[in-house]
């Protein structure tokens, strides 16, 4: 995995009274753990990737011990599907998933858990990655749990607030009998803080403490007339107790101002931000302590009707800090204030950002906007909003040229590489065509310098989103998927359904053996899942099993023979799918592996020998279509030794783990002959040595020896 929680995780067994440091993943973890939960499952994602590998860390010592059974799912849906087992048992379970998207695909089992209502306590953590930095779409789960009616949580980021709503959600799962749904961002995640902990609970029924009869009840199954039913009861017995629940136990959090006709109403995620801007602008004290009252609403859905319209009476004005868009919050608070006949401003979207996250400089300016009718022009507001963001005016003007976009790009030696490098290649003899692109690291191959990649539509997806054009187009597509996309829906939305329907296309899978964009966790074609337990799954089987006949198996360094059957795939007269499959280890997940056990045996001792990649700069023209081609980070440019030349020559840096790309692209897209391969020794033995001195010795004299000699 990106990161190990085997020392953290101790953390987790410690009981009243102590104290947890750590991140908020962590402290999450824990407040499962005192909650008495039986299950866990989950897909990762950002940013609650983490989160999972906490929990995959702590199966052995943790949570078998305890009999909390934890499933390493194969995607969303999976996951969602666990909480089945809270329907007619009193069977407390949570499961974790990134953002909407994730919940995109968990929706069917979602909604019908949301249809039946649970008995046991559920909890669904889901990562909202959100943002200029998200690596996913700007959508919010607010929408979602408003149309299937389950209780939403935004807990400020603090890990206390965290803690404790975690603890809080199962329970109001109970008197509700609705799912509740944790949103956690990228801050409340990793930040960095301390809880006082519990006593961990172990589950009422559990893999140590079975179940002994079966519950069978009708009107839990999603059927007519059962559903009408359900329905019904969302509105008529649920939302009221979620909200008696909400109400009596005080989720949401009144900071009281000393100015009571101003306030602010914000979301629980966006409190430190809404709280830093007014202490920026004179509103409030290093400690919090505001002039203008505060609504800290950790609970987003549902809204409590007395308690917005109790914040809102004798206030002049407020203003609503809701991140994103639809604008939810702020259209219920409006129309709760008209109906009950309240007479104050309500500002909202008007004076802060439409769309996309709310930063500091977001907030301030929307917190200026909203202040400046309410404040004197001598009180200094308008010189201290200046003082902070007056001088972004004046950034264009001190920068001589726009500066360069830095597009992010695979790691070096990455295995998927070179297939994009192959793909540029054969483009150049067959043209372009439609590349039909996937979720995963390989998504960057849609960036410089390939630019394979003309649509992504979703995780596994990829295939399936070339079956129209592939009909309609004058060649065959290129479909690319990563080994995590086909095991998490590929293999039945992609591949099945173009076998099904007879699609004439290609695909190539990209097989590295881990999830590696959200931290290399593990998946089918891992070898093990992430309890640990080794799995032997095999793709080119999955595709046999379900019909596909053309399929062939590349390294993906050798670009010559990967070049030569991606071509056959595109060009062959054989009917069907053909797919191709590019076979090499995440390079990330190898060096972390590889580096430590090299540098063991070097300081033992021992004689290692380390391929390195260079460009000898006399011969190199530095005419950059080895880069273009290539894209390594350990690629670059440096300035030419000789006088005459002007342009900078490429140059290998120390960063350079051996893969040969470099090389490999130069050859087979007949570049030039100016790299080179030498091999490293640490160690070396004594007649490595002394034939060492001899070849320096011959290279001087022969450097020194007279033109003609």
């Amino acid at each position: 995995m990106e990161r190990s929680f085997s020392e953290a995780v101790r953390q987790l067994t410690l009981g009243e009274g102590e104290i947890l440091r750590g991140e908020g993943v962590l402290a999450i973890a824990k407040a499962l753990l005192q909650s008495g939960v039986s299950y866990f499952g989950g897909y990762p994602g950002a940013p609650v990737a983490h989160l999972l590998d906490v929990l995959a860390d702590a199966n052995k010592p943790i949570l078998e011990p305890m009999g909390i059974y934890f499933d390493s799912s194969a995607n969303e849906a999976a996951a969602a599907a666990l909480l089945g087992a809270s329907i007619n048992y009193p069977i407390r379970g949570a499961v974790i998933w990134k953002s909407a998207v994730g919940t995109n695909v968990a929706s069917d089992a979602l909604s019908h858990v949301a249809s039946a209502g649970v008995v046991g306590g559920v909890l669904v953590i889901v990562g909202e990655d959100y943002g200029q930095g998200a690596s996913a779409l700007f959508e919010r789960t607010h929408a979602f749990a408003m149309k299937s009616n389950m209780v939403l949580l935004d807990p400020r980021p603090h890990l206390p607030t965290v803690a404790r709503l975690v603890e809080e959600a199962f329970p109001l799962s109970e008197a509700s009998r609705m799912p509740v749904v944790l949103s956690i961002r990228i801050r409340a995640a990793h930040m960095r803080g301390a809880i006082r902990t519990k006593e961990n609970i172990l589950p009422k029924i559990s893999m140590r403490r079975r179940l002994e009869q079966p519950i069978y009840e009708l009107g839990r199954i999603p059927l007519p007339p059962a559903t009408a039913d359900q329905e019904g009861a969302k509105f008529t017995d649920r939302l009221p107790a979620a909200l008696r629940y909400i109400i009596e136990h005080g989720l949401n959090e009144h900071f009281a101002g000393s100015e009571p006709d101003l306030g602010i109403i914000c979301q629980g995620g966006v409190f430190p931000n809404t709280m830093r801007g007014l202490y920026l602008l004179g509103e409030a004290d290093i400690f919090g302590r505001s002039r203008l009252s505060v609504l800290c609403l950790n609970v987003l859905h549902p809204v409590v009707p007395d308690e917005i319209a109790g914040f809102l009476r004798d206030k002049r004005a407020v203003l609503v800090v809701e991140e994103g868009q639809p604008n939810l919050l702020e259209q219920q608070i409006r129309a709760l204030a008209q109906a009950r006949g309240l007479s104050l401003t309500v500002r909202g979207k008007d004076v802060l950002s439409q769309a996309g996250e709310y930063t500091p400089d977001v907030v301030l300016k929307g917190l200026r906007a909203f202040l400046a009718p309410h404040r004197p022009s001598g009180n200094g507001l308008e010189a201290r909003f200046r003082r902070l963001l007056g001088h972004l005016t004046e950034v264009p003007k001190q920068l001589p040229l726009p500066v360069t976009k830095r597009p992010p790009g695979f790691c070096t030696g990455c295995p998927e590489r070179p297939v994009f490098s192959a793909l540029k290649i054969l483009e150049r003899e067959l043209g372009p065509t439609h590349y039909a692109a996937d979720i995963g690291c390989h998504s960057l191959g849609a960036l410089a310098p390939f630019h394979v990649g003309n649509t992504i539509l979703g995780y596994g997806l990829g295939l399936a989103s070339a079956g129209a054009v592939s009909r309609m187009f004058g060649k065959r597509t290129i479909s690319l998927m990563g080994d995590g996309g086909f095991w998490h829906s590929g293999l039945t939305t992609g591949v099945a359904n173009a076998v099904f329907n007879h699609q004439d296309g290609v695909l190539v899978i990209l097989e590295n053996f881990y999830t590696s964009a959200t931290g290399q966790q593990g998946n089918p074609s891992t070898g093990q899942n992430m309890r640990g337990e080794p799995v032997k799954m095999s793709i080119e089987e999955a595709l046999r099993g379900v019909g596909v006949k053309w399929v062939k198996t590349v390294d993906p360094y050798k670009v010559e023979e990967s070049l030569k059957v991606l071509r056959e795939a595109a060009t062959t007269g054989a009917p069907g799918l053909k797919v191709v499959i590019a076979k090499g280890e995440c390079q990330l997940e190898r060096q972390r592996r590889v580096r430590p056990l090299i540098q063991l045996k070097v300081t033992s001792g021992a004689r290692v020998a380390q391929p390195r990649f260079g460009v000898d700069p006399d011969v190199c023209t530095g005419d950059k279509s080895c880069m273009r081609l290539n894209g390594c980070p350990s690629l670059t440019l440096k300035e030419s030794s000789d006088p005459l030349r002007e342009d900078p020559v490429a140059h290998v840096d120390q960063t350079c783990v051996g893969c040969g790309l470099c090389g490999e692209v130069a050859h087979a897209a007949t570049l030039c002959p100016s790299f080179y391969e030498v091999t490293v020794v640490s160690n070396p033995r004594l007649w490595e040595r002394a034939w060492d001195r001899f070849h320096q010795r011959l290279i001087g004299w022969v450097a020194g020896a007279p033109l003609g000699a």
